[in-house]
């Protein structure tokens, strides 16, 4: 598979991304904005959806049943060189299955990620699955 996309500078407080039917809005001003993403957080956002995602594919299979799911994503950047030296996650999934299920799906979501994986290869990317207090 090929993905394909344009981003296009607007002016010097923000650009655009589009792809398929879709925009985003870019925080690129250098002093920032408040709404938009900037790349580091489009990046966690990435990772967010590519879970989620995952977990959308693997459910039917494992006969998994899930009411909802949040993906909370914290990552530290390093200045020098400029990097995302570390990022953990927190999934947490609304569902009455057991521990070893919620397990299992975990590794699920760790072993089909395209962007997780790829991002894993890249730097630190650790994190828990736990059920919706």
């Amino acid at each position: 598979m090929e993905y394909h996309l344009i981003a296009r500078r607007v002016d010097a407080h923000g650009s655009i991304a589009t792809c398929k039917d879709a925009t985003v809005t870019l925080d690129t001003d250098v002093n920032g904005r408040h709404d938009a993403f900037n790349p580091a957080e489009l990046l966690l956002a990435a990772i967010a959806a590519c879970m989620i995602k995952g977990i959308e594919r693997v459910t039917p299979m494992l006969k998994f049943d899930i009411r909802g799911v949040e993906i909370h994503l914290s990552g530290v950047r390093q200045d020098s060189p400029p990097k995302m030296a570390s990022i953990d996650y927190q999934i947490i999934v609304d569902t009455d299955e057991d521990d070893h299920r919620l397990d299992l799906l975990h590794q699920n979501v760790r072993k089909y990620g395209t962007v997780s994986n790829t991002v894993a290869n890249a730097t630190q990317l650790q994190g828990v699955i736990r059920r919706m207090a």
